[in-house]
This record gives structure tokens, sequence and C-alpha cells, in this order.
């Protein structure tokens, strides 16, 4: 994260720096909506991978799907998610893998009213 970016301990900033550090990230999950690139990606992720240019840090993070490494990279939740959704993954499971916690505890700090997690 750039030094001018507010630091908001437990959150990830989504500014432009990151955005523009996370472009390539983005752009594959992005992709990933579209029913042929998800069976392109699926057929053979680390060549898809490469058609989008990520650099080998944002690869090793897709292909091992370290969802906290692709968000340090510049993912934007919105766009990673498309990734998530593609190994069935639901917004509930990342937001346990965040926080350190399983999907069902996750969701059920969610039901009792959120912000007790960490």
């Amino acid at each position: 994260m750039s030094s001018s970016t507010p630091q908001v301990p437990g959150t990830y900033v989504f500014d432009a720096a990151e955005s523009r550090r996370g472009r390539a990230l983005n752009r594959l999950c992005g992709s990933l909506k579209d029913a042929e690139n998800r069976e392109r990606f699926k057929a053979d992720e680390a060549a898809y991978c490469d058609v989008y240019g990520l650099d080998a840090q944002q690869r090793d993070a897709v292909l091992s799907r370290d969802w906290t490494r692709m968000m340090d990279l510049g993912g934007s939740i919105f766009y990673v998610f498309k990734l998530a959704m593609v190994d069935e993954k639901s917004m509930q499971y990342l937001g346990g893998v965040f926080t350190g916690m399983t999907t069902e505890e996750f969701a059920e700090a969610l039901r009792a009213g959120g912000r007790s997690f960490g």
C-alpha cells in the first residue's frame, strides 16, 4: 500500500495506487464473469494467467488460491470474488478467510450483528 494511503487496521484500502498495482490481476478476475472465459481458465489456469500478464507473485496467488495474498497484491474484493465463484466459494467463505474464521463462524458473526470478529 502506498505511504499516502490512510491505514485502517484490519481493512484493505483499495485506492488508485492499489488499482494500478493490481490491474492485471483484477482484469483476469473480472474476465471470469463470462462463461467462455471461465471454461478457458479451468482448462489451463497457468496459461490463462499468462494471457493477462500477471507477475509471478500474482500468478502464484491465483494458482494457489491465496485469497489474502491476492488482496495484498492489489486485488479488489469485487474482482477476486469472481474467481472465488469459479471455485463455488461464497462471500462468507472469503470473509472467514480474511478474519481467520470458518465460513460458519463468519456467517454467525454477521447474524449476530457483525463487527465482533478479530
